[in-house]
């Protein structure tokens, strides 16, 4: 006969076992087996990143940020780019709204009798925001030459098809009952768009193209370093020239700038989620004062930057994008081409995966301490530089090639996730990790069964909502030599084979639309 001490260990035992334990082991085999290939497709060596040479070149570069340049000259030329970059963000999502407003009118089926999208809007937004802002960028430096008129356009075009196709799936995430009541009494759709859905959805609306100028200034920095003007130039040039003390007075400018931005959007969006009641007695002056701060924004940014927009379709202008854009029809689709554009896309999804993964792993360990202040820091520190500079950056510390971009990706998107996972771990249910440590069970068992489980869903789908970001920015890294699809866009573009660039833009805009698709798919798989 079993003793009682036996059967009591073997019921321990039991206890401790997982249910989920064998079908937890085959997941991660399967994931290893998928995610190893991707791993070898971005370079990933970790026996790079502690060379004596690489570290010796790095911490010589990185010693070099200290002091800051704080000359006078310098000054001024900062404070132009600043402003400029602002001026960037401002005209350009203007331009993206002028945009956004019809498509989202056509491609949306809200207020109307029968619920149709309309296919060829939805195309466009498609293919506006499927191609990254920055190879728009780069496009139109190519065309105009340098200066801020391309960053505006490049912005106006991405953010046009971003902000049109998420102000349709506002329009058709509220109540209709009022917008069809319109239409039965014979107001055309747009009356019944205006007065039946605009003033439930205008929160949300103004909400998000708040958010979208927070992302346009950082958009405008990045596009600086093809050429498009503001604080990117001049970090492109400070960095090409290996002078840590500019990048660092560029970089401390940036970072505040984005942490005035943020202040300014959360100022905004607080406003917006007063009551109505409350908000009817002063958001009559309240909003008349956004809108001349709002005009006279626009106003100035205009006179700063100084461009006459028509002009850059008209007489000579004109001629010359016609003749550049029918240089890239028809694309180059020979056997040899389409191969290295294969390889292109393969290294631009590893660099976007293996990037993903490091930084998931990165920000969950930064946002599991409890005394967040210190952590935050960090995390605004990572997020609030630039991915094309983080990619400078780790290309001195591994050497050029996609494993630079993979570690680029990783360090600025820790700095987003590990505060997305923060907060989702904050508001995760806390009965189920209380039961099990008054159980007895330790810490991080009752954060691994109790805590965990209730946060998972929202930390995947923060997760991949970074990935299909991620997808974008990785088809760009290339431009600084951190491989993938950038890396051919560039060399094809900067030797005029606007052919073969052709083929390069089609294949980021087809990798965009399936990534997309996928982590759409898994979002609903995981639910």
């Amino acid at each position: 006969m079993m003793r009682a001490d036996d059967a009591v260990a073997g019921a321990g035992i039991c206890a401790l076992r997982d249910p989920a334990g064998p079908r937890r082991l085959w997941g991660a085999i399967i994931a290893l087996v998928v995610l190893w290939p991707l791993f070898q497709g971005a370079g990933f060596q970790l026996s790079s990143l502690l060379d004596a040479n690489n570290l010796h070149v790095i911490g010589g570069f990185l010693a070099g940020f200290v002091p800051p340049e704080t000359s006078a000259e310098f000054g001024s030329y900062l404070w132009q780019a600043t402003l400029e970059t602002l001026a960037i963000a401002t005209l350009g999502l203007l331009l993206a709204f002028v945009l956004a407003v019809p498509l989202s009118y056509w491609a949306s089926s809200a207020a109307r009798e029968k619920a149709t999208q309309n296919p060829l809007a939805r195309g466009v937004l498609t293919v506006l925001r499927g191609i990254p802002e920055l190879v728009w960028a780069l496009v139109f430096v190519r065309v105009f030459g340098l200066g801020p008129a391309a960053g505006v356009l490049a912005l106006g075009l991405t953010y046009g098809g971003m902000l049109g196709k998420v102000y349709a799936e506002i329009l058709e995430s509220e109540d209709g009952t009022a917008a069809r009541a319109l239409l039965r009494t014979g107001s055309p759709r747009a009356v019944a768009l205006l007065y039946g859905l605009l003033p439930l959805a205008s929160k949300e609306l103004v909400s998000y193209t708040v958010y979208r100028w927070e992302c346009a200034i950082r958009a405008s920095v990045v596009m600086g370093f093809v050429g498009a003007g503001g604080l990117g130039q001049l970090m492109d040039q400070a960095m090409k020239m290996l002078n840590g003390g500019e990048a660092c007075s560029i970089l401390l400018v940036f970072m505040a700038l984005v942490l005035l931005a943020d202040v300014l959007s959360n100022a905004l969006r607080r406003a917006l989620d007063v009551t109505p009641a409350a908000r009817a007695s002063a958001w009559g002056v309240r909003s008349m004062a956004v809108l001349a701060a709002l005009l006279a924004g626009v106003v100035a940014s205009w006179q700063l930057l100084d461009m006459d927009l028509w002009a850059l379709f008209t007489g000579d202008a004109a001629s010359a994008m016609a003749d550049f854009v029918t240089g890239f029809f028809p694309p180059d689709t020979s056997r040899e081409w389409l191969w290295a554009v294969a390889v292109g896309i393969w290294e631009t999804l590893a660099i976007s995966v293996v990037g993903t993964l490091l930084a998931a792993v990165a920000g969950m360990v930064l946002a599991l301490p409890k005394f967040r202040a210190p952590w935050n820091v960090v995390l605004n520190v990572l997020r609030s530089v630039p991915e094309l500079v983080w990619a400078t950056i780790t290309a001195l510390a591994v050497g050029l090639g996609p494993f630079a971009g993979a570690l680029a990706l990783a360090l600025h998107t820790a700095g987003v996730l590990g505060r997305l996972y923060a907060e989702a771990l904050e508001n995760a249910p806390v009965a189920p990790a209380q039961a099990l440590r008054r159980s007895g069970s330790s810490r991080a068992l009752a954060f691994l069964y109790g805590t965990l489980p209730g946060a998972a869903p929202q930390l995947l789908a923060y997760t991949l909502y970074r990935w299909e970001m991620n997808i974008r920015m990785a088809a760009i890294l290339g431009f600084v030599g951190a491989g993938g699809l950038g890396q051919l866009l560039y060399f094809k573009l900067s030797l005029f084979h606007y052919a073969e660039a052709s083929t390069v833009i089609i294949a980021m805009l087809l990798l965009s639309i399936a990534v997309d698709q996928a982590s759409a798919w898994l979002r609903r798989a995981m639910r």
